[in-house]
Order: structure tokens, then C-alpha cells, then sequence
């Protein structure tokens, strides 16, 4: 597999993706969606081998459900490139027109990026995901997916090509590195001549290895605690259902609910509530003044060194009992809440004080982490889940995979 040819024909079918028509774009998105669901029963046998071989190797549970596909998840995918249809595009739609005093109209024009490298773990609806933002958004993009899902995305990319393909689209708009060897990921991270962005999605070790060996700006992301806090002021029964919303519903995905950080005036009938609801479902990591509150649990242990620091991607809940607001936010900054964060509260000060802090991509006010998400956003599906401060946060959609470039105009006009 040689990369820089790769890098050569992707740049080319930037040029020509640029140039492209919002319909053109359109129909290879819908023509994408239509195969998805004609081919589903070999795009299933794929996914089948990867979860075997996940299975032998010992994956966990979390990751075996990021790696699964069904009937009913693909379907999603597929409404998920035809909702994406539906978004305005960008590319070509100008910001901030004004008229100069010297008689220039001058405005930002939305543009491409170019072309995108993307390196990802064990989730196969990120190669549709992405090929269908960059698509709509005129880029081109260099995959690169985890061994976990070989055979899935290799039977997910032939759809995207033949899709390609049939709306006269180069096909080398999407390609796969295919070849599981490490050194392909490091030659894709130093080829700054083709390739303009380099976007990993998966955990804290790949994040840190794309930053530390990239020639190419990277987006960090995808990778945070996610807390919620519940002062003294808020529904406690309210705030259980959302708690177990935002840790419960999926917990292996990115935006799950790690830490509750309680205040010590609910502490007590909060913890007992939840206990009550949840002990045959889900283990507590706490620190000794929870344990104390909970002295008969038998799903709980106390914290150790970097526990709430954890990711747990399971059901696996940390708890601290804090004093206040600020302490609250106090153990987020110490313990990387980037990501997804809320405060459950009836206080509006406390909820100002909780969004001015908090130092994350996504504040809630009394709403479940679970909703920092491109779909859920309105921006079609994501590309990544951006913590960085720099162009793009939070979910990252269409515009978010765009640059822009200064258009002026005048009347055969000369500087003074």
C-alpha cells in the first residue's frame, strides 16, 4: 500500500469535490444510503467476523457494543447520510459582508478544508459518519479504522466507492488504509504536502500519539470526563432520572456520565435513592464520606489513585460528595472534564456560575450529558466530539469541516 500515491489522489479529488454541485454531493449521499441497506446482509456477515474475533481476543463488553452492528443500527446510519442530505451546505456561503470605506465589498467565503485523515477505534458507523460530512462539505478524506473493525469497514468503504462511482464522483474521495501495521498510521500523520487535517477519534493514548507525532494540525477530542453535579437545590427524583439517563442508556459511548459530584446538604437521601434504584445494575467507585452515607451497599468500593480520572465506559459510576458549586468545579478542573458536563439545579446563580466555569465543549443546565451529539445538535451526524479550543468544539458538523477564505471586490480598485 503505498500512502503517498494515496495523498496524491485524494489532493486531486479535493480539487474536484471543491467544485462539486450541493446536488451532485446529494445524490452520492443518497446513493450511499440506498446500498447501505441493499447490502446489509454482507455488511452484517463482515461486522459477525469482527465481533467474533473481538470475542477471542477478549474485548470488553463496552467496545464489543461500539463494534456491533444490526439491522436496526445500520438502518440508523443510513438515516443518518440521508438526514445529512437535508442540511444546507456550506461550502460557498459568505459571513460578515460589509462595504469598505475605499468602496471594497469584502466577505468571508465558506470553503473546503481539503482533504481529511481520520484514525478511529472500534466503530464501524464512524466510516460512514465521516465519509458523509466530508462529502456534503467538499472534502476529501484518508481513513483509517481499528483492527476491531476489518472486515466491517472494508465492506462499508466498497459501498461508499460504488456510490461514489455511480454519481461520478472520483473515488478516491474516500479511501481506507487497510494495512493494520502501525508505521501506516505514522506516515499518514507526516504527510502535510496532501493531507490538511488530521481528526483521531478513540481514547486519551491515540489522541496523545496524533499530537505527538503529527506534522499536520490535529483536532483533540472525543476523550474527557463527563460529571454531573447536584446542588442542594434541585430535584433530587428529577435528577436520579437523568443521572441514570446520562450513565445508563449507553455507557460506552464518549458523552456517559462518569463522575456525580453531590452536594453534602442532599448527599445523603440522593445517594440512598440512587442505590435503591440502581445497586443490581451498576458499581460505585466513592470517596469516604459517600462510603460512609452507604454503609450496607455492597456494590461500592472506595476510590484509589486515578479513579476519578477513569473514563469507565461501562457501569461503573464514580461518586464525591463536594461542599459546594465550587468545589464542584474545582475537582472537574482537576480531573480533565472536557467534554460533556451538567449541573442539576433550581438555583439560577448556581446554574450562571456552573456555565461560566466549567471548562468543557458542552454545559448542560438540568439536561443529560448524553445530548453532545451532531444529530442531536441538528448537525446531521459528527465527524468527532471536539474538547480543543481552537476553530472547531464540541460536536463537529458540516461547517465545522470548512474553512474560509476573504472574497473582495471592487471596481478595478487601487490601495492608497
Amino acid at each position: 500500500m503505498d500512502l503517498i500515491e494515496m495523498g496524491k489522489a485524494a489532493k486531486s479529488a479535493s480539487f474536484q469535490l471543491a467544485t462539486a454541485s450541493t446536488a451532485q454531493k446529494n445524490q452520492a449521499l443518497a446513493i450511499i444510503a440506498d446500498e447501505l441497506e441493499a447490502n446489509m446482509d454482507a455488511i452484517l456477515a463482515a461486522n459477525a467476523k469482527d465481533i467474533a474475533l473481538g470475542q477471542a481476543s477478549g474485548l470488553s463488553e463496552a467496545l464489543l457494543d461500539r463494534l456491533l452492528l444490526n439491522e436496526s443500527r445500520l438502518q440508523a446510519i443510513a438515516h443518518d447520510v440521508r438526514n445529512v442530505i437535508s442540511l444546507p451546505d456550506p461550502v460557498g456561503s459568505e459571513m460578515d459582508s460589509k462595504v469598505l470605506e475605499n468602496g471594497m465589498s469584502l466577505a468571508r467565503r465558506r470553503v473546503p478544508l481539503g482533504v481529511v485523515g481520520v484514525i478511529y477505534e472500534a466503530r464501524p458507523n464512524v466510516t460512514i459518519d465521516i465519509a458523509a460530512l466530508c462529502l456534503k462539505t467538499g472534502n476529501a478524506a484518508i481513513l483509517r479504522g481499528g483492527k476491531e473493525t476489518f472486515f466491517s469497514n472494508l465492506e462499508l468503504v466498497k459501498v461508499i466507492q460504488l456510490a461514489l462511482s455511480k454519481a461520478e464522483l472520483p473515488m478516491a474521495s474516500v479511501q481506507y488504509i487497510s494495512q493494520p501495521e502501525r508505521e501506516y498510521v505514522t506516515q499518514l500523520l507526516t504527510m502535510d504536502q496532501y493531507v490538511d487535517m488530521i481528526i483521531p477519534r478513540g481514547g486519551a493514548g491515540l489522541h496523545q500519539m496524533c499530537k505527538e507525532n503529527s506534522t499536520i494540525p490535529v483536532i483533540i477530542g472525543g476523550f474527557g470526563i463527563s460529571h454531573i453535579f447536584v446542588d442542594e437545590s434541585a430535584d433530587l427524583d428529577k435528577s436520579l432520572a437523568v443521572i441514570e439517563n446520562a450513565k445508563m442508556q449507553r455507557p460506552s459511548a464518549c458523552n456517559a456520565l462518569d463522575t456525580l459530584l453531590v452536594h453534602q446538604a442532599i448527599a445523603q437521601p440522593l445517594l440512598e435513592k440512587l442505590q435503591h434504584q440502581l445497586h443490581d445494575k451498576l458499581t460505585l467507585v466513592v470517596d469516604e464520606h459517600a462510603k460512609a452515607l452507604l454503609p450496607e451497599a455492597n456494590n461500592i468500593r472506595l476510590a484509589q489513585a486515578g479513579d476519578f480520572d477513569t473514563e469507565w465506559l461501562s457501569y461503573t459510576l464514580g461518586v464525591k460528595v463536594v461542599s459546594g458549586v465550587e468545589q464542584a468545579i474545582d475537582h472537574m478542573r482537576e480531573h480533565n472534564a472536557s467534554h460533556s458536563d451538567a449541573i442539576m439545579t433550581n438555583d439560577l446563580f448556581n446554574a450562571e456560575r456552573f456555565v461560566n466555569t466549567a471548562g468543557s465543549a458542552a454545559v448542560y443546565v438540568n439536561a443529560s450529558t448524553r445530548f453532545t451529539d451532531g444529530a442531536q445538535f441538528g448537525l446531521g451526524a459528527e465527524v468527532a466530539v471536539s474538547t480543543q479550543k481552537l476553530h472547531a468544539r464540541g460536536p463537529m458538523g458540516l461547517e465545522e469541516l470548512t474553512s474560509y477564505k476573504w472574497v473582495g471586490q471592487g471596481n478595478y480598485l487601487l490601495r492608497h
